[in-house]
């Protein structure tokens, strides 16, 4: 823990202008970005005496061990940096917003030929249209199905509208009239694009106008005594109108605005958000934190800001937002946000009338989705912290493993030899620092062999990271050979070390794991093993193992860290076998492009077959000369042939198909080691 004093900066260093300060740990980490009017007053605000700081910040500032600020121009500038290093660094004492769930939006994909209308999740992409987010992916459902009578825009797939346009067959929705079957011709893609954005339109929430016509064509579909037609269009305008009844009008004067709420206690705050269109409650999304930062209300509401517009432009920044507290730079945020919708935003608090009182209905929701959290986390946290506590009481550990590290080895019959490493953080998966591996040293089936590799070269790197902030230096100068490169504060692969390291397997294993971290001098990291067959926990140098109870939950988190270990581990080996197994000798014919190869393929229908061509009916193919033919039977006739297709489970040979193969994972019986 480090004395705020060790690290102050010298009077008159700090500048007293806006600007974005960081403060860093020991292992030079980003902790905590903050930006402020005046840097020398906001800064020597963190440097009093540290027992009259609010305890948060008395935590930040002796977890951290030096503090650096950058000066900008104004404040707009001061909340823009500070938005983009809190997305980099991703420091741990800032206040850092989460999904309680992956909210759905409804999205056209104006950016294709042929608009598509469908669910979408996770980050926007360009020249997309959304709508939403909605709480529920059947809500946007039975919207679009409703809608796809009057706007009958493509729904389906590229694969399906493909297929439909090679066979000059639309899908079933073509049938039914709740698709235009562009694939087919029907609509030409203008007429289809004039139909996606009308739908658009009304999404929107332009919807007098739309109705209005349809009725006036009604009208006059009856005056014509063309029954049908107007019989039909008064069945349009009834989907319509239960569509829009869906979304019940909240705001009688067709506002676009957004309405942020907030419920919080002394640990956790939680956001809700309304998305009000046309007057109508058009989405609704939340999020939960964690108070890891001495911060009030405003302070939350410009975070949520932040969070919530730092990715956004045009239309997706309504005109107003509504707010229960103003930030302290509510002038640069309202500047902020002009900017990134491209016109004014009016950022205040709803007084009267029925903007405040929908606010009270987004607070009463905001009070609900905190409760509901803290139920559901209380337990969930209290079963974490006792795993934890189990396992470092099993082990014999210091304190309970933080951090904990599993390795696993997997390869097929002793090919695509690959390693996986997962992370788990206070009893949590961290998959953002989950990485893989492929064995180096050696060809074949060697599990300890492969074990040693991997965690030798995965504390190679951590030593590698301290040499380069000057934490550790080598006793052998050849060891500290490396260029020592700037640090920069990013979040490194290896610079952190875990408090266990687990490894999928019994005594070898582990013995292969402790002897590869006493070869690097590293003595502070708590080795163990998961053995399969008994669930056994296998300690370095002990004869007999240590069995947790069943009912543990410290062998309960240990069996999910080695799970996921095993899970990663197979997906790659699994991904790189089928990149070899997708290698081809045509791969290796120079000249010859993916087209002409596709050609061959085709033409021959195996590169069997094509092995046994002739050069004159290589030529037959289009596109390929006598020449190239001779090129490609010369390469074929060097590369070895592939073996005949087994059956594994008769043992019957397969002419050209593919074997079927099971994957091992190293401790593993053969229940874990078939393909499911």
């Amino acid at each position: 823990m480090a004395d705020p004093s060790s690290y102050r900066p010298q009077p008159g260093q700090i500048p007293d202008s806006p600007g974005v300060y960081r403060f860093r740990d020991e292992h030079r980490r980003v902790i905590y970005v903050g930006k402020a009017k005046s840097l020398r007053q906001r800064l020597a605000n963190y440097f009093q005496d540290v027992a009259g700081l609010h305890p948060r910040t008395a935590t930040m500032v002796t977890t951290a061990a030096s503090v650096e600020w950058t000066v900008v121009s104004t404040e707009v500038e001061a909340l823009q940096l500070e938005y983009s290093w809190i997305k980099e660094y991703d420091p741990r004492f800032n206040v850092k917003y989460r999904d309680d769930k992956s909210y759905p939006s409804l999205a056209v994909t104006l950016n294709e030929e042929y608009p598509r209308v469908q669910v979408m999740r996770g980050p926007k992409r360009k020249g997309v249209r959304y709508f939403g987010p909605y709480a529920h992916a059947w809500a946007i459902r039975e919207t679009v199905d409703l809608m796809l009578r009057v706007f009958p825009v493509r729904t389906c797939s590229a694969g399906v509208f493909k297929r439909s346009a090679q066979i000059g067959r639309p899908c079933l929705l073509g049938y039914i009239g709740k698709c235009s079957a562009p694939c087919v011709g029907r609509v030409t893609p203008e007429e289809h694009r004039e139909l996606a954005e009308d739908f658009c339109d009304f999404m929107a929430g332009r919807t007098g106008t739309y109705l209005s016509r349809l009725e006036k064509e009604m009208h006059a579909a009856a005056e014509e005594m063309e029954y049908e037609k107007a019989a039909r269009l008064r069945d349009d305008i009834g989907a319509l109108r239960r569509a829009m009844e869906k979304n019940a009008v909240v705001l009688a004067d067709a506002t676009d605005a957004d309405l942020i709420a907030v419920a919080e206690d002394e640990l956790e705050a939680a956001v809700q958000i309304f998305h009000v269109r046309g007057g109508r409650v058009r989405g609704q999304r939340g999020w939960v934190t964690d108070k890891v930062e001495a911060v009030d209300t405003a302070g939350l509401v410009e975070h949520a800001l932040q969070q919530l517009y730092g990715e956004e432009t045009g239309e997706s920044v309504p005109k107003e937002v509504l707010v229960p507290a103003l930030p302290e730079d509510t002038p640069a945020l309202s500047q902020w946000l002009a900017e990134r919708r491209g016109s004014q935003v009016s950022l205040r608090i709803p007084q009267r009338g029925d903007k405040k009182s929908l606010m009270e209905t987004v607070h009463r929701n905001a009070q609900q989705s905190l409760a509901l959290h803290k139920t559901k986390r209380a337990s969930d946290l209290t079963t974490r912290s006792r795993a934890l506590e189990e396992i470092a009481e099993a082990l014999d550990l210091d304190s309970a493993p933080l951090r904990i590290e599993c390795f696993d080895i997997s390869h097929l019959q002793g090919e695509d030899v690959v390693a996986s490493m997962v992370v788990f953080e206070d009893g949590l998966a961290r998959k953002s620092e989950y990485r893989r591996f492929q064995i180096k040293s050696f060809a074949g089936q060697d599990d300890v062999r492969s074990m040693h590799e991997v965690v030798q070269r995965r504390f190679r790197r951590y030593l590698q990271e301290k040499l380069k902030t000057g934490e550790w230096e080598p006793e052998d100068p050849e060891e500290g050979a490396e260029v020592r490169a700037e640090d920069d504060g990013r979040p490194k692969r290896f610079a952190y070390p875990p408090q266990l390291v687990v490894v999928d397997g019994g005594q070898p294993q582990v013995a292969a794991a402790q002897r590869a971290l006493s070869e690097l001098g590293i003595d502070d990291v708590a080795v163990c093993g998961l053995a399969k067959r008994l669930e056994e926990v296998w300690l370095p140098g002990e004869d007999d193992p240590v069995v947790l109870p069943r009912t543990s939950e410290g062998l309960y988190l240990l069996q999910r860290v080695r799970d996921e270990a095993h899970r990663f581990a197979i997906r790659y080996q699994r991904n790189k076998r089928g990149k070899r197994l997708r290698v081809s000798p045509l791969d290796d014919v120079p000249g010859l492009g993916e087209s002409r190869k596709q050609a061959l393929v085709k033409h021959f229908g195996s590169v069997k077959k094509l092995r046994q061509a002739t050069i004159d009916q290589i030529c037959e193919v289009p596109g390929i000369g006598r020449k190239t033919a001779e090129t490609v039977a010369a390469a074929l006739a060097q590369a070895a042939p592939a073996g005949p297709a087994v059956n594994m489970a008769t043992g019957e040979i397969m002419e050209d198909e593919e074997p079927a193969t099971a994957e091992t994972s190293s401790g593993r019986g053969s229940e874990r080691g078939a393909e499911k």
